[in-house]
């Protein structure tokens, strides 16, 4: 797509915008229906689409991208109308008399540019949240997810015209005439590298922007962890998506006293969760092109190997693989993963570890596995991360409760439910002054007396 078409896109949001249809709430809430039915619609071709691009399975495919794209809009559903309320704030004596209140307001044209990993929840969900505030949309979908990328296209269409909600397919050349752009805000999910770039761009207009980045998310398995519990729910947080998962435990930081059982109960669980030969699981995914495959191989050390390491080029599979005595001079720990492949650190003691994740760079995620309420509170107290979970993996993402985002190097912002509405929000400040009465004391001449009454109010 051209720059001028790109720019006769976001003209004629612009315009659309500008009417006020969508502060209407009503109209916001009759999208999302619109959306939602149009999910439920295509709810088959969504499972083609991400067997095609990803490998996952149907169940894979409700349970982390349709069945949480539909639990969102359920949630804005119920709670948007209160969300688009203004709220009343106290207001000083010295404003007497006023009514002070802050009013949520809708950014305007907004970019959403979405990763391959989760095409579908990771393009939609912000959607919602971004619907729900009352902001007009451009998506940018991924090229690395093309059948993916193309039904949303197609849904979309269906659901709403191109002045309130368009897709804009394509690659590096798209993304770099949306960046040119001015829109009123920029949400993105990707990598730091490109984070970093989208930032830059954004600067140029001074664009207000979310970024959802990755990083490497340590899970900690202290001593007095359950650990065939721990291995149970590690493995499957690991390997879900074959580990391109931006919240997948990156790696396993451990008390040297605990793995060697730590390993064995992780190896049983590979073939309890994936057989004995994963590869021939038609549950089990693949890589999403050639080049992460070659680049996740290359991490795979395999004098260190101690389960896995076998890859089907073909299919572009690569076994849920397992290392030990890993160090973080390595390779794979130079780097987010972003594979099925899980090293295992150990620690002498739990202060060094939290010193060690401390010199690192914020991770988005952080695990903890421990039968210890303290050692639980001193760990989310000590680390700095986005967010996380004490004895499971991955789940704190999956509720609309919750705000999900980064931290420092592992992005800025969040979004989910009631966060997420602010995000896609500037509130505006405002005061209601009543003209009755106008209390002189802050016009010129200015008096002794006057002056009396402000240090009496203003203190």
């Amino acid at each position: 797509m051209t720059q001028n078409k790109i720019k006769q896109i976001l003209d004629r949001q612009r315009a659309f915008f500008h009417t006020g249809a969508t502060l209407d709430v009503s109209y916001r809430l009759d999208s999302l229906r619109r959306l939602r039915n149009c999910i439920t619609r295509h709810e088959a071709d969504i499972n083609k689409a991400l067997k095609k691009d990803l490998g996952k399975s149907a169940f894979e495919t409700y349970m982390c991208e349709t069945g949480l794209v539909l639990s969102e809009i359920s949630y804005m559903l119920k709670h948007t109308r209160s969300f688009a309320k203004e709220k009343r704030v106290h207001t000083p004596l010295a404003q007497f008399h006023s009514r002070s209140y802050r009013k949520p307001s809708p950014y305007g044209v907004c970019l959403i540019m979405s990763p391959w990993n989760y095409p579908f929840l990771l393009t939609i969900d912000p959607l919602i949240d971004a619907i729900a505030a009352g902001n007009t949309a451009v998506i940018k979908p991924s090229a690395y997810s093309p059948y993916t990328s193309a039904l949303i296209q197609k849904m979309i269409h269906e659901c709403f015209a191109p002045e309130y909600v368009s897709v804009v397919t394509g690659g590096r050349t798209e993304n770099t005439c949306l960046l040119n752009e001015r829109f009123d805000y920029i949400f993105f999910t990707g990598s730091q590298s490109v984070g970093k770039e989208v930032m830059r761009q954004a600067a140029t207009h001074l664009t207000p922007v979310t970024l959802e980045l990755g990083g490497k998310s340590p899970c900690i398995v202290e001593k007095t962890a359950n650990l065939k519990l721990a291995a149970k729910r590690i493995i499957f947080g690991k390997f879900l998506n074959c580990g391109q998962t931006c919240v997948a435990p990156d790696y396993i930081y451990c008390d040297k006293e605990i793995k060697d059982s730590l390993i064995q109960e992780l190896k049983k669980q590979i073939v309890r969760q994936f057989g004995s030969t994963p590869l021939a699981n038609a549950d089990y995914g693949k890589i999403i092109n050639a080049k992460h495959f070659s680049r996740i191989l290359t991490l795979i050390d395999t004098e260190k190997t101690v389960w896995g390491g076998k890859f089907d080029s073909d299919t572009l599979q690569i076994e849920p693989t397992l290392l030990d005595r890993a160090t973080f001079k390595d390779a794979v720990m130079q780097e987010e993963i972003f594979g099925p492949v899980l090293p295992i650190v150990t620690y002498d003691s739990l202060d060094h570890a939290i010193a060690k994740i401390n010199s690192m760079p914020h991770p988005l995620a952080l695990y903890l596995f421990t039968s210890d309420q303290k050692i639980a509170k001193k760990v989310t107290a000590r680390c700095s991360f986005g967010g996380g979970c004490i004895n499971d993996v991955v789940i704190h993402l999956a509720t609309s409760e919750m705000g999900f985002g980064g931290f420092g190097e592992s992005g800025m912002g969040a979004y989910h439910g009631k966060d997420g509405f602010d995000t896609f929000s500037h509130y505006k400040s405002i005061v209601d002054k009543r003209t009755w009465l106008d209390l002189p004391m802050r016009y010129q001449p200015y008096k002794k007396t006057n002056e009396t009454l402000l240090r009496f109010f203003l203190k």
